[in-house]
């Protein structure tokens, strides 16, 4: 048996795979959430490259050392009872280490659950995200608009997004600006980001829900406040009303494009939870299970 074949599939399999990691977006971050994660993951992957380059480093030195010659033929080595201080040592270093790491992960996930510091003295737009099979919905309560599959902001201006699904837990994730976020049917998460910079960014689905996650993509666009405004302005006068019934044909289709509403569905299907800042006093009671009720009927029938 050829003793190379594993070691030459490995490094085809290498090769393989390499042209897929041509753009790690998530260690470009454009935002200071963004940011924080990437440093702490460059962070541990060091830490690991160290590790291993003292396990390999000793690795070799065993071999080279003790290894068995022609001078040592028939060497017995004596019994050793071993030594207490070498074992507190290779018991410690392991203890240390996943201290370290576990407190710069506490550290980084309390900074990036939060405005970032920057920013606090900004008002955050806020932004309800909700998935259906197989789409995104972008509600704009302050601004009275509504979109589907992409998303519009404010550079250098706080975003607070808050997250529900119409059907199965979906995964919300824009790489560049933040870390994911579940989007449940009986609760609403919250995402906190900033935009440093302008330019469109990849959005989309990253939890396995079904048959057409793969193409629960969005594009997060961030611009200047200027821009915006007049997005928000065109919006409110050149775009269809977001009627109940236009709301339940959305969540009936699988997949859809870009669409844009001069209004929006928290009205008359509101998210989980209490939002009477951002409801319809006269709707606050409405049970958002009902919706989620009618989107799985037809997600069963799809499939």
């Amino acid at each position: 048996m050829n003793k190379k074949g594993p070691l030459y599939a490995m490094f085809f399999s290498l090769f393989l795979l390499l042209p897929g990691c041509g753009s790690l977006t998530v260690l470009n971050p454009q935002g200071p959430a963004a940011k924080t994660l990437s440093d702490t993951i460059i962070l541990s992957i060091l830490v690991m490259l160290g590790v291993l380059a003292v396990v390999y480093i000793l690795y070799i030195i065993m071999l080279v050392k003790y290894r068995a010659k022609k001078s040592n033929e028939g060497y017995i080595p004596p019994h050793e009872e071993g030594n207490k201080w070498l074992e507190a040592t290779w018991i410690a270093i392991p203890i240390i280490i996943v201290a370290f790491l576990s407190v710069v992960t506490v550290r980084t996930t309390n900074a990036v659950e939060n405005v970032p510091a920057d920013y606090k003295d900004q008002k955050p737009l806020v932004i309800y995200a909700s998935s259906s099979n197989w789409k995104w919905h972008f509600s704009y309560p302050e601004e009275g608009i509504e979109t589907v599959n992409y998303v519009n902001f404010p550079v250098n201006r706080p975003v607070e997004f808050r997250l529900y699904s119409f059907g199965p837990i979906a995964s919300f994730w824009i790489p560049q600006l933040a870390g994911q976020k579940y989007a449940m049917s009986d609760m609403t998460t919250y995402l906190n980001l900033v935009a440093e910079t302008q330019g469109d960014f990849l959005g989309r689905n990253t939890n396995f829900s079904g048959k057409g996650y793969a193409q629960m993509e969005f594009t997060a666009t961030s611009m200047s406040s200027d821009d915006y405004d007049k997005w928000v302005n065109d919006v409110k006068s050149t775009a269809s009303q977001l009627t109940e019934d236009k709301f339940k044909s959305l969540l009936a289709t699988a997949h859809v494009g870009r669409e844009t509403f001069s209004s929006t569905h928290l009205t008359f299907s509101p998210p989980p939870g209490e939002h009477s800042e951002h409801m319809d006093m006269d709707h606050s009671n409405m049970d958002h299970s009902n919706m989620e009720m009618d989107n799985n009927e037809h997600s069963h029938q799809s499939n």
